[in-house]
């Protein structure tokens, strides 16, 4: 995209810039923290797309993907879902003034450093399995099964990590491999038979839940 770049810092964690042009930003199960240019904000897990303005600002943030955010953060992403407030608001007013502070004089400098500077814990790699699965396609039951645990437990454990049960996120992953292979020049049809979808027609109202538009304009 242009305008955008990102870098793999951290295990779960990109690091990106972007130059603050508007554009609509698809759901991915992530949780961002971001240098928005005047302070920093997070960003949770989106359930749907949603369109972003961009405020023509640079934007410096960390992608928390795998469910690292929550504990790299100290908060849940479920009470984040589809919300982006500023960081003072989940973290003490002195620990946030603190680290907006150091970002504001080197904002991909010392967010690289929030992002190395905690090694995954249980609970990440517990996040890190769920959403390697899920990304391969697992269904919800089979991972519930590989993981010793039942579906509902699944669900709970998913909640605060990823911002949404295993069904949904495995719905969003699924939504961005069709889109992969539509990239690569895959028909649509052969897309939604790959993947799983009843039909093309299913895989189209898939992409308008999830996206807010056809898969011909989300190829755009």
């Amino acid at each position: 995209m242009k305008g955008y770049r990102e870098e793999r810092v951290a295990p779960g964690v990109v690091l990106w810039r972007s130059d603050g042009a508007p554009g609509t930003i698809l759901p991915d199960g992530c949780l961002d923290l971001i240098w928005n240019g005047r302070g920093l904000v997070v960003a949770g897990p989106d359930a749907a797309a949603r369109f972003n303005d961009g405020g023509g600002r640079t934007h410096v943030g960390l992608r928390f993907s795998h469910g690292r955010g929550p504990a790299l953060l100290g908060l849940r992403a479920d009470e984040l879902r589809d919300t982006t407030i500023t960081l003072d608001t989940v973290w003490s007013a002195p620990a946030a003034r603190e680290l907006t502070e150091r970002v504001a004089g080197d904002p991909a400098g010392v967010l690289r450093g929030v992002a190395t500077g905690t090694p995954p814990d249980a609970e990440d790699r517990f996040g890190a399995r769920v959403f390697a699965a899920l990304a391969q396609g697992t269904d919800v039951a089979t991972l519930a099964d590989a993981l010793g645990t039942t579906v509902r437990t699944l669900h709970r454990r998913s909640l605060p990590l990823f911002g949404y049960g295993p069904q949904h996120l495995g719905r969003i992953l699924r939504l961005q491999r069709a889109l992969a292979r539509a990239r690569a020049g895959i028909p649509w049809a052969e897309v939604a038979a790959t993947e799983g979808f009843a039909d093309q027609p299913h895989l189209a109202r898939e992409v308008r839940t999830l996206a807010g538009t056809t898969p011909t304009d989300l190829l755009r």
